[in-house]
Parts: structure tokens; sequence; C-alpha cells
């Protein structure tokens, strides 16, 4: 479990706090969707989450442990896949070996699987590589560590439409009871249907943290004409198919897929 305790934090600087008497838990076996705007702390969370940055006050506990003590025990059951990131211009199997002893759970078979889900050869020069590519082996050797928990920040930026595909079917091919993933995203409709619980941030607070089946209990996802509208529609947009509209769900009507990105701007919009 995961425990951000009444942080605050503040980059070196600045006057803007980025969290102030922030609290979170997250718990074991999820797949978090993190969403918010610009500048409301999703990449940041995730760092003082890792131990990459140490809040001026509170504490971020990994599993009962400081993450901002950097001990070996816990920096093995965690692994970030960051938005920005280098790789060495050397073999992957080199990349793997220099690497993976840092992580005493790592699976060379979970690697070939999700290299060959990415349609990448098994031995590759990193620098002959594109950045989609790239982006792919990182995310395969992420995998492969079977750390307890996974962050990763917009993992399918850089990713054409089919490599998005397959980036969702090897997190799912993949997780497992005892992993927690967290997914920092703006890409909503990259990842929504893989996502068991959504986190959305706005301005230092949480504004929704639910599961997909909270959600889906409480609201319905549809399309109305504009004949149809009536004092049951929360929120509405107009799209080509009509209005996309919240619907406070009622008795005896169906469960709908849950539209992130109408949530998302029903949210933000109706604090």
């Amino acid at each position: 479990m995961i425990e951000v305790n009444h942080i605050s934090f503040k980059y070196a600087g600045s006057k803007r706090l980025v969290f102030d008497d922030f609290s979170l838990r997250l718990e074991e076996n999820r797949i978090y969707g993190l969403l918010g705007k610009n500048g409301t702390g999703k990449s940041t969370l995730l760092y003082l989450i890792s131990g990459l940055l140490r809040p001026q006050s509170g504490s971020v506990c990994c599993d009962g442990v400081a993450t901002d003590k950097r001990q070996p025990e816990t920096l093995r059951d965690i692994f970030f896949v960051t938005e920005e990131f280098e790789m060495p211009a050397i073999r992957l199997s080199e990349y793997v070996k220099l690497y993976k002893p840092f992580y005493p759970n790592f699976s060379d078979e979970v690697l070939q699987e999700c290299l060959a889900d990415f349609e990448l050869p098994s031995d590759v020069h990193l620098n002959e590589l594109s950045m989609g590519q790239r982006k792919k082996a990182y995310i395969a050797f992420a995998m492969a560590t079977n750390t307890k928990y996974l962050f990763m920040d917009e993992p399918t930026n850089g990713l054409d439409i089919p490599s998005k595909s397959q980036f969702r079917k090897v997190i799912a091919r993949h997780m497992t009871e005892e992993r927690t993933v967290v997914v920092s995203t703006h890409q909503v409709h990259d990842v929504e249907q893989m996502l068991d619980h959504i986190l959305m941030l706005d301005q230092r607070s949480v504004l929704l943290n639910a599961s997909i089946q909270e959600i889906q209990d409480q609201y319905t996802f549809e399309y109305r004409s504009p004949q149809q509208m009536d004092d049951s529609v929360l929120y509405a947009e107009p799209t080509l198919q009509g209005n996309a509209v919240i619907c406070r769900r009622q008795e005896g009507d169906a469960e709908t897929q849950v539209n992130l990105e109408l949530l998302f701007n029903y949210k933000t919009q109706n604090k």
C-alpha cells in the first residue's frame, strides 16, 4: 500500500505550493488512471511516491517505509517509466545485463513476451531504434522487472495507433494480483479501457477518487439528440454523433462504458 500523508511540496525557487496538506492512499492490485490539467501535480506526485523528490513536510510511504529514504528493499519494488527518458547507446541485451540485477523478480520470459507483443526483435541496438521503438523497449523492460509498483507518466506519448493497442495488451497480459499500476496521462482514450480506478487532481486536492465500477453505478454515458435532452442530463457536449451526455443512473438503467474525457470535463467544470 502507498500512503501519502499530509504532504506539502514546492520546487526550489518557487513560491507556489504544488501540494499543501495533501493526502492519498493507493490500494494494491489496481490500475489507476491519474488525471488532471497541466500544473496540477500529476508528474510531481509520481516523483514523490518514487522517492525522487522529497516533500517539505509530511511523508510518502510504500508498505510502511518512507520512499525518500531510498532504501534498496523499497526501490527494488518500484519502477517509474518517466515521460522523458534516456537509454544508452548499447544493445538491449547489455542494458538488461546492467540493470536487471537491481530487480530480484526480473523475468527474461516476460521481457521476451513484451518484445514480441511490441513486434520488436529480441536483441537490438537501442541507438538504432526510433523514439517510439525505444519507448516500447523501455516499457518492455519495466514490465519484466515484475515490481510490485509500476508508475508510468504519459506512456503512450510517441506511440503510433497500433503501438497504443499493443501497449494495452502488454499491461493487461502482465497485470497480477500483487501489482499496482499508476498511469498519468492526458490521452485518456488510449488507456480508459484498461483502468479500474480513477484519480483526478485539481489544484492540490483530489477531485475524484473512485473505481470504474463506482462511476458506472452512479452515472450513465450516452448520446442524445436535442429532442432527448431533459432534466436527467447532468452534463452535455455537442459531437457529430449528437450530444454526449452524462446522466445520473436510475434504477433499471443499463450499465454503460465510462467516457473518461467527458467525465473529466464534467468534474473540472462542476467542482
